[in-house]
């Protein structure tokens, strides 16, 4: 059985997905000329999408990671954020940039915004290849966007399902019975 049988539709084809990211990196090229960016995307999720993204963007920049969980292995947010590794560089004044896989609830990605702020970033933006605004608790919306999503279990080009389908080169919606035995 192959790990495309638990799909139960394709959302974005690669070709849709190379799309994305080219209208994304010509964003945040033109948005951060003369800056002093820094990158961090979020592990494990955004790692394919971040990958694509970085080649994307002609400004020169920095690079670093952090990873940090909220899910465990549900498809529900447990609203604890842990970050199980942070970044090894300064924020002081650089212009941050979050890479992250999807917003959904927002809980993940609001709180890491506020504590990295507490480093003194010159500027924080968040940057998000899917959007789920049906699951949104908050009022904050990431500055890149990338498409929005139906409220449906999202695998695959980084996005998993108990560390699972991340590497589906598109992005699809699980079946329920993959995750509801």
């Amino acid at each position: 059985m192959s790990m495309h049988d638990d799909v139960k539709y394709v959302l974005y084809s690669e070709k849709d997905l190379q799309e994305i990211v080219n209208r994304l990196g010509a964003q945040i090229t033109k948005d951060y000329q003369g800056k002093n960016l820094l990158i961090i995307p979020i592990l494990k999720g955004s790692v394919l999408f971040a990958a694509d993204l970085i080649r994307k963007i002609d400004v020169p920049c920095e690079l670093d990671f952090m990873v940090v969980s909220s899910y465990g292995n549900g498809t529900e947010t447990t609203g604890k954020v842990i970050i199980k590794k942070d970044i090894s560089v300064s924020l002081e004044g650089k212009d941050v940039l979050l890479v992250e896989d999807i917003f959904d609830s927002g809980v993940t990605l609001i709180r890491l915004k506020e504590e990295l702020l507490k480093r003194n970033p010159a500027s924080l933006r968040l940057c998000t290849l899917l959007d789920k605004p049906d699951r949104r608790r908050c009022d904050t919306i990431p500055e890149y966007i990338g498409s929005q999503v139906p409220d449906e279990f999202i695998i695959g080009y980084g996005l998993d399902y108990a560390e699972k389908y991340r590497n589906l080169p598109y992005i699809g919606v699980l079946k329920p019975e993959v995750y509801e035995n």
